[in-house]
């Protein structure tokens, strides 16, 4: 404990001076974790220095009454505020980081070859210069590359880097008081020739510094400015010699970053290949593709449809489950509890005698027969997606060899899967909650790795938003440690929070809710979620119009009109999008009962054969399809979400949308007709500017769909669209009138 100093009541007492406040340590809110360390014995406050500053009231030396001055008291220890500050001479604050998702807790989404851009906002008190860098690297790496930051407006900087590696990538912003461009600003506004004289002096001071800071040649030139700057040559000479932008750069690269401050977190993005930004998935069941009415399709008969989808533009081609199939509680046709003794059953109940996850359904083919179509679709540059379903039938060997892994009913049975008032007697679902969930997360992680192992990359999960979240994440992060291209699609049509809460947490893409968006207002509110909202830094909507599952009351009732327009926006609004491929091709819209979204004999309970002549018949989209996804490869613009514009047009029945690259090289204008049934017609309001298009000169547009060529004038052009011929335009932009002659069909 300090002595207490005993001071004659009588008698004035002297106050010791403080020590003057720019000396005095400042307590601010910490944004760098590097600043968490308590200060140095050293950098701590005396008593004094840290008491605040007294008024001049005390007596003078020249006052005649004695003063009593006691022994200088024992140093205090700091205050606890002034402990949690590293070191108060950091002043540099750093906060409003975007792109930043939950605080850090989950990284963004980016693709190969995309640029991040990232800004902050980056202030310090007083009026002094900043210098603010960008930084980045691969998780793991030591070193951080860097990239300047550019002041905006309002305290707010910016900056960009691309990403050339699969993988997990993070960044940060560090900042600092920069001398230098302070002491700049100032030699610059000088105007008498004694302040000149004298700033040139701290310049030489300053360049000096950083020439002991520098390595190789840039020491030995920044010692030659110092000396220049401090020499006697004319005076204006000298001063733009300290404004010289060679100066500035030799300055930046050995800038004094002794008080730099970096922002609390590094912030991390994960790098996907590029299919998992722009794709075209096809679903087929394999059990379908028979050569031959009535027999079963297998992994050979596949092999025959590849020339043709690789032909209509698709490079994903996604099967259900392809394992055994349960016998125990199997369903019939049309999901009859009831099955005929040549019933295929559910795909999606998975197990039997001939094993489960980690088998080929024995009709298919055998594992060598999988691994062969695995190759020759990646031939066609097509990759194979398998549908990983989380659940078990009844006689699936993990019932026997694991049953803690299942709930148990009161009567001694396992809980089948419901969803009142459904009932899915030949399903039991995994209980999450078993005392042995570890061996059941590892032995689920070791089901992705198999496939893996057999060449699949890309998996569609089946209701992701059933199993842990926790689970998830550390599957998919797992699995992506030594396959970083890996593909895993949400099929999670559930609520929003929950769909976002998959994508950030590792999913590469999710289905949407586009199959029931069908109104202008109800598209344009989804679309502008989807491609402008927050969520778009980690949420890749994937537009489907129909499934297995999910044949819509559009689809049911709006005919080939609507199959083609809800084709063209799925493909050209998101970059994205999928069939269930030969009921879509077919336009099949039989629905099992009023009211339902199920098919009428659906596949998912029986072998549906349809003949090549059929599917590339006059009653088929097969060309149109082929076409739309010609479209989508040629036009870069088509292949991204962010890109996506709405723009007005005087008819409710009419949506209008376009994509653009960020050089504008490339613009795609999509005008839809809405109504199956009726010709709409309006007049657009387009917004010129989104189009790249000088609002003083005419412009062309292509229709990529019809051949058409058109020329307009300004936002406001007329548009009419007869449903019952073709229900949409995709507009290629052409701002060159002149170049109308050499043209490419699909806008490429």
């Amino acid at each position: 404990m300090s002595k207490k100093t005993v001071v004659d009541n009588k008698k004035p007492v002297v106050t010791r001076p403080a020590a003057h406040p720019s000396k005095a340590p400042t307590s601010h809110q910490r944004t760098a974790t590097a600043d968490a360390a308590p200060l140095a014995e050293s950098a701590k406050p005396t008593a004094a220095e840290a008491a605040p500053a007294v008024a001049s009231a005390e007596p003078t030396v020249a006052d005649a009454t004695p003063i009593a001055v006691e022994p200088e008291p024992e140093p205090v220890p700091a205050t606890p505020a002034i402990q949690a500050v590293a070191d108060g001479r950091k002043r540099v604050i750093i906060e409003g980081v975007v792109p930043e998702i939950d605080g850090g807790r989950f990284p963004i989404k980016r693709t190969v070859g995309d640029t991040v851009l990232v800004e902050a906002d980056v202030f310090t008190d007083g009026h002094d210069a900043l210098s603010c860098v960008l930084q980045h690297r691969r998780v793991g790496e030591s070193h951080w590359q860097e990239v300047p930051m550019r002041s905006l407006v309002n305290d707010r900087w910016r900056g960009e880097f691309q990403v050339l590696d699969l993988g997990r990538h993070e960044y940060t912003v560090t900042a600092w008081v920069d001398a230098f461009k302070s002491w700049r600003h100032d030699l610059e506004r000088w105007v008498q020739a004694e302040d000149i004289a004298l700033s040139l002096r701290s310049g030489a001071e300053l360049a000096r510094k950083a020439s002991r800071r520098a390595q190789g040649e840039d020491a030995k030139w920044l010692a030659k400015r110092a000396e220049d700057l401090a020499g006697s040559q004319d005076l204006e000479y000298r001063r733009q010699l300290g404004l010289d932008e060679e100066f500035a750069r030799h300055m930046m690269r050995n800038a004094d970053r002794s008080l730099a401050l970096s922002y609390d977190k590094a912030l991390g993005v994960v790098v996907d290949d590029e299919r998992a930004r722009f794709s075209s998935w096809y679903e087929m069941f394999p059990r379908s593709c028979a050569a031959a009415p009535g027999k079963h399709g297998t992994f050979k008969d596949c092999e025959a449809w590849l020339p043709r989808l690789a032909a209509m533009g698709f490079d994903v081609l996604y099967f259900p489950p392809i394992h055994p199939i349960g016998r125990v509680n199997r369903k019939g046709k049309n999901n009859t509890l009831t099955p005929m003794l040549d019933d295929v059953g559910s795909p999606w109940a998975i197990g039997a005698a001939e094993g489960g996850h980690k088998d080929i359904l024995p009709e298919l083919g055998t594992l060598d027969d999988f691994r062969q179509l695995v190759s020759k679709a990646k031939e066609h540059g097509i990759e194979i997606a398998m549908d990983i379903a989380l659940q078990c039938a009844p006689d699936h060997p993990y019932v026997r060899q694991h049953p803690d892994w299942f709930r148990w009913r009161p009567d001694g049975t396992v809980q089948y899967a419901e969803n009142p008032p459904k009932k899915y007697q030949d399903i039991y679902p995994f209980n999450f909650e078993t005392a042995d969930w570890q061996a059941l997360w590892i032995e689920i992680k070791s089901i992705f790795e198999f496939w893996v192992q057999q060449g699949v990359r890309i998996f569609r999960v089946d209701n992701p938003h059933t199993k842990p979240f926790a689970m998830w994440e550390w599957l998919i992060a797992d699995i992506k440690k030594t396959t970083p291209n890996a593909i895993f699609l949400a099929e999670a049509f559930t609520r929003p929070k929950v769909m976002h809460r998959l994508a950030k947490l590792g999913y590469s893409q999710s289905y949407t809710y586009y199959a029931w968006r069908n109104s202008k207002w109800e598209l344009g509110e989804y679309l502008t979620e989807v491609c402008q909202g927050p969520g778009r830094e980690y949420f890749r909507p994937n537009f489907w119009p129909n499934t297995p599952d999910i044949l819509t009351e559009a689809l049911q009732h709006g005919g080939k009109a609507m199959f083609m327009s809800r084709l063209v926006m799925a493909a050209t609004m998101t970059a994205n999008y999928g069939i269930y491929g030969p009921a879509f091709e077919m336009m099949e819209h039989l629905a099992v009962k009023p009211g339902s979204e199920e098919y009428l004999d659906s596949e998912k309970y029986q072998l549906r054969y349809r003949s090549f002549q059929d599917l590339e018949g006059p009653n088929s989209l097969h060309a149109f399809i082929a076409l739309v996804n010609r479209i989508r490869k040629r036009n870069p613009a088509l292949q991204s979400d962010w890109n996506l514009r709405l723009h007005q047009v005087d008819n409710e029945q009419i949506i209008c949308y376009s994509k653009a690259t960020a050089n504008r090289a490339n613009v795609i204008l999509v005008v839809v007709n809405l109504d199956p049934n009726y010709t709409q017609a309006g007049c657009t309001q387009l917004d010129l500017e989104a189009l790249g298009v000088d609002p003083n000169q005419p412009y062309q547009v292509h229709d990529l769909l019809t051949g058409a060529h058109y020329v307009w004038h300004g936002p406001r052009n007329y548009v009419e669209l007869n449903p019952h011929r073709i229900p949409a335009h995709v507009f290629r932009i052409r701002h060159n009138l002149s170049a109308d002659c050499d043209f490419d069909p699909f806008g490429g």
